[in-house]
């Protein structure tokens, strides 16, 4: 493990040129290049718990039906019949009875994707319903959360994000539950939703409640390079909690050494996850682009089980602190892509506190 320092750059940098933000030609080839062959945070574990329970995940234009099967196997399946192309479900999320029934013409499939029923093709010449399951994306569990991946040959999950590893071991995030989700829609590009998560030079001007309680100059990162990059800020003396109180009455993780309990870690995994740890939860940040300048924010809190069983829980303290944070967030985003949009907008110098946004940018060109 990398030794934890203040952020630096590596040399005089700038921000990327507005065509990066606005173009609607860089939106589609970042799909096919970036979301079409990359691991896309999918959602939880937990969500898909038992046999027919699935969640729709759109990824770079596909929809995609995250299903657990019989077996207890997840599958990503594309949502689209192998009779006529017919979305399948329409639903967010839920459980499926027993199949999946194409509502145009019951073609039925099993959790596994295999074409069960086909009526009425007993009588069509060369048809064999074993050569017509559901296509199948690449799926990877790491730690409760769910990956998938459209590429032929994904890149193996272990090798791509690799620096995840054993790095968040101490939070056993695959025993915790999600507790609430809220969605925002952002008015502006995708990038800027990540590299505003990878800096606290703005958390003076943009999060008085945050920098009464954690310092803005106090982050110190370990990942510095690659598809994953962050690190921790502390807390300050008496407090306890990012909270509006500053406190926190939930006890901590069980087994997280108490030195990180004084901080709070904040992690970027490209593209589409931004993951934040505390001493008593875990919040995680699934990031969708829409449009080259629109993208949808779903904001997790993640809980053991026994603090959400115990007498009084109530999440609400870190849920309202941090939503407020997002909405500040989002704000500034907003107004920044206005601003980048304009003809009298060029590329300016990043302080050295912002490193990590011109790793983000280095990596992000390698891949686009």
């Amino acid at each position: 493990m990398e030794a934890f320092t203040k952020a630096r750059l590596r040399e005089a940098s700038k921000t990327l040129p507005a065509e990066w933000y606005c173009s609607p030609a860089v939106f589609e080839r970042e799909r096919e290049r970036i979301f079409a062959r990359s691991w896309i945070y999918a959602g939880r574990a937990e969500h898909v718990a038992g046999p027919g329970d699935f969640v729709l995940r759109e990824v770079a234009g596909e929809e995609l039906i995250v299903v657990r099967g019989r077996d207890g196997a997840i599958r990503a399946l594309y949502n689209v019949c192998r009779h006529r192309g017919t979305r399948l479900c329409a639903e967010a999320a839920g459980r499926f009875a027993g199949s999946i029934v194409c509502p145009y013409h019951a073609w039925t499939y099993g959790f596994d994707g295999a074409l069960l029923v086909a009526r009425h093709m007993a009588d069509s010449p060369g048809f064999d319903r074993a050569e017509y399951p559901l296509r199948e994306a690449a799926v990877h569990e790491w730690n409760g959360f769910l990956f998938v991946s459209l590429a032929a040959e994904p890149e193996p999950f272990a090798r791509e994000l690799a620096a995840l590893d054993a790095r968040f071991d101490p939070w056993r995030l695959g025993e915790l539950r999600t507790v609430e989700t809220r969605g925002y829609d952002v008015a502006c590009n995708w990038k800027l939703v990540f590299q505003n998560y990878s800096e606290c030079y703005h958390c003076p001007v943009i999060h008085p409640q945050l920098e009464a309680l954690s310092p803005w100059d106090s982050g110190r990162n370990d990942l510095h390079e690659g598809p994953v990059l962050g690190g921790f800020s502390t807390l300050r003396p008496g407090t306890t909690g990012l909270t509006a109180s500053g406190t926190s009455a939930r006890p901590p993780i069980a087994g997280l050494p108490a030195a990180e309990r004084e901080r709070a870690y904040y992690y970027t995994i490209f593209p589409s996850l931004m993951l934040s740890l505390h001493a008593d939860y875990a919040m995680v940040h699934e990031v969708r682009p829409l449009a080259v300048d629109r993208t949808h924010v779903a904001c997790s809190w993640l809980f053991e089980t026994s603090t959400i069983a115990a007498p009084g829980f109530d999440a609400s303290d870190a849920v309202t602190f941090w939503d407020q944070t997002n909405r500040q967030d989002w704000a500034i985003g907003e107004r920044t892509q206005l601003g980048i949009a304009s003809r009298a907008y060029e590329p300016g110098p990043y302080a050295a506190s912002e490193g990590l946004l011109a790793a983000f940018d280095r990596h992000y060109l390698s891949v686009v």
